[in-house]
């Protein structure tokens, strides 16, 4: 059982016992503790909590998801800033042979750092894979270009390269800011209070007690979907690998009839 989803299990055990613990309260209390003067006071006082756990509900999944489209769109130009620069490696011609073999091997590495195989083998700041791309920074800089079409294609392929690095790094400094375990346990609270109120004055039959369950199911299940968008390289809801994949194999492939010395002319 992952960490997330014993979380999920633990928000809905707790969930389903405030429920049930309201249930089994409203049975033991005097009847005039019941009245509808008193249940409409609970109702009131309740609805400021569902209120404030609906907007922070709302917010929380709205953050979760922003930051995986982020992450998303991080990877995805990751990929195509890597098919560009190979492109601009491939027009310079037979000189950059070397670097666009380096670079081969820096995008099969990202790919299986990113999305490995064994989800415990992820691995978003990996120095070794990092290296291969200043070896690629190295390799442009030592470079002699023979006309200014070869020297334009060098400063774009460095700005590229840089682009490259610079979004690695914001893959590894957006790694672990996900919601405060504290905040988290708030949340919790306050739904274990709205479902104690649902059980104190929910009628003893089976159907109130399905409903307070699958109730509970899906709300733990939505703070479950929140921490999972916060993995988005191994989880149930993951960020596709297509791109750097595509990306791994666009470097692979031989140069094309006509590109290779292009830069040369």
């Amino acid at each position: 059982m992952t960490d997330l989803l014993l979380i999920g299990v633990i928000v809905f055990a707790v969930i389903i016992v405030g429920a049930f613990g309201g249930w089994t309260i409203g049975q033991c209390l005097p009847m005039h503790h019941l009245t509808d003067e008193t249940k409409g006071v609970v109702t009131v006082s309740m609805g400021v909590v569902a209120t404030i756990s609906a907007l922070v509900l709302g917010l929380l999944i709205s953050n979760a998801n922003t930051s995986f489209i982020e992450r998303r769109n991080e990877v995805t130009r990751l990929s195509a800033d890597i098919i560009r620069l190979d492109h601009m490696l491939r027009r310079y011609g037979p000189d950059a042979a070397s670097i666009r073999d380096t670079l081969r091997q820096y995008t099969e590495r990202k790919a299986a750092d990113l999305f490995p195989e064994n989800p415990g083998d992820l691995r978003i700041d990996n120095d070794s894979t990092y290296d291969l791309l200043f070896q690629v920074e190295g390799m442009l800089l030592a470079l002699q270009a023979a006309n200014p079409r070869q020297q334009w294609l060098i400063g774009q392929a460095m700005t590229l390269a840089a682009n490259i690095g610079n979004t690695r790094w914001l893959l590894v400094q957006q790694e672990g800011q996900g919601v405060p375990k504290a905040f988290l346990a708030l949340v919790t609270f306050w739904l274990t209070l709205l479902f104690a109120r649902f059980g104190l004055i929910a009628p003893r039959n089976l159907t109130s007690a399905v409903a307070l369950v699958l109730c509970a199911l899906a709300v733990s299940g939505a703070l479950e979907m929140i921490l999972e968008f916060e993995e988005p390289f191994t989880r149930v809801v993951r960020i596709s690998a297509q791109p750097l994949r595509n990306a791994a194999r666009e470097v692979s492939e031989e140069d094309p009839a006509g590109d290779a010395g292009y830069g040369a002319k």
